[in-house]
């Protein structure tokens, strides 16, 4: 299936994805909607269960996953931990790490709480959290990284796209800068993944849900943690997985089990690791490169659209390496809840959002499969 196959035949479209049978979805930043073969392969994941050992039906897909997470992520299979929630993997990274008295990390505020609370709980271990400034809401470039960091940085985590505004982060750029720097970088890329290729190369954490862009399951994500740094980062979390029990009996000393399950605490969730690795293989499939593509197509033409009806729009004229699928507009001073239930009861699902200065907006987050026409019918009630 390509993507040109999608866009170009209604029946197919509406098959793989269902929810545009009734809805325009453009909501994808937040909780996707699932598509016909993610729902299916959970659905037999579950009914496998209901026929004897589900642990037995689903565990010869766990090195599937590994290896669609790898080629994702262009890492290791054994670097790919499947862990969860990004809350999760980033709180297992925060709490992980031993840190030094003096040391500092850098943090952006301004970030979905799920990349700030975890850094922030280290201030109780006596790591200093400084808070990343900023020209504009999350506008972090990589200037402003490099100058914000010190002797005693240990560590800056960062989120590939910020969740209002849309502006990306040159993750490479700034990983680069810390990594000669010795600085650890970790990425929270829940806003990136399946939708921009999001790699590694350059860094040394990496948490990413799956229920966003890359149209999984909640619940059901990736940790990456770069080879060389395992034996470094020691979970808070024991269990039957993740540490040495020959035979299932419990050992006088603990010692974590090597590379990825050192991670993985316990059981996997089965049916969400089933829809997690259908997702990845429908990203593959069709291919990140080419949605990214399909997805600055559509904000190029959403923007000047928005702007010609008086709206404000965020991170407007980004360099292409900071433009993403994410398009969020306001008018000054105005409460957007009322247009967001206008767009809703119109069977319009968009994301309303709203600063730290409660000014609130409509953030726009179409997908590779949503029409031109659907795009057109949201500007015509705006």
């Amino acid at each position: 299936m390509t993507l040109s196959e999608i866009l170009s035949n209604e029946e197919l479209r509406q098959h793989e994805f269902p929810a545009a049978i009734n809805k325009i979805f453009l909501g994808h930043a937040g909780v996707c909607t699932l598509p016909r073969r993610v729902a299916q392969a959970m659905i037999d994941c579950a009914n496998g269960g209901t026929l004897g050992d589900q642990e037995a039906f689903i565990m010869l897909k766990i090195a599937n996953a590994r290896n669609a997470g790898a080629r994702l992520l262009n890492c290791e299979p054994d670097e790919v931990s499947l862990v969860g929630p990004t809350s999760l993997a980033l709180s297992l990274v925060a709490s992980g790490l031993n840190f030094r008295k003096g040391d500092n990390i850098l943090i952006y505020h301004d970030d979905y709480p799920s990349n700030v609370y975890p850094w922030l709980a280290l201030a109780d271990k006596g790591v200093k959290v400084r808070l990343l400034n900023t020209r504009g809401l999350g506008i972090i470039r990589a200037i402003d990284v490099m100058g914000q960091v010190d002797e005693n940085t240990r560590l800056v985590a960062l989120a590939s796209n910020h969740f209002i505004s849309g502006y990306r982060l040159d993750h490479n750029a700034v990983g680069k800068f810390l990594r000669e720097r010795g600085i650890l970088f970790c990425l929270d890329a829940i806003q990136t993944l399946g939708a921009f290729p999001t790699t590694v190369e350059q860094v040394d954490f990496l948490a990413a849900d799956s229920h966003k862009w890359l149209l999984g399951p909640c619940g059901a994500g990736l940790l990456y943690v770069k080879k060389d740094l395992q034996e470094k980062l020691n979970p808070p979390v024991y269990g039957w997985h993740n540490v040495r029990n020959p035979n299932f009996v419990a050992q006088e000393k603990i010692e974590f089990r090597s590379g990825a399950a050192k991670f993985e605490a316990g059981t996997h969730n089965l049916v969400g690791l089933a829809g997690l690795l259908a997702a990845m293989e429908l990203a593959l499939e069709i291919g990140v490169e080419n949605i990214a593509a399909e997805l600055l197509r559509k904000r190029a033409w959403l923007v000047p659209a928005l702007q010609s009806k008086g709206f404000v729009v965020l991170n407007a004229e980004p360099k292409p390496e900071n433009a993403s699928g994410i398009t969020t507009f306001f008018t000054p001073g105005k409460d957007l809840a009322p247009l967001h239930q206008k767009l809703a009861d119109a069977g319009i699902i968009t994301s309303l959002r709203t600063d730290r200065k409660g000014q609130n907006y409509i953030r726009l987050s179409p997908h590779f499969y949503n029409t031109d026409a659907e795009l057109q019918r949201v500007l015509e009630l705006l």
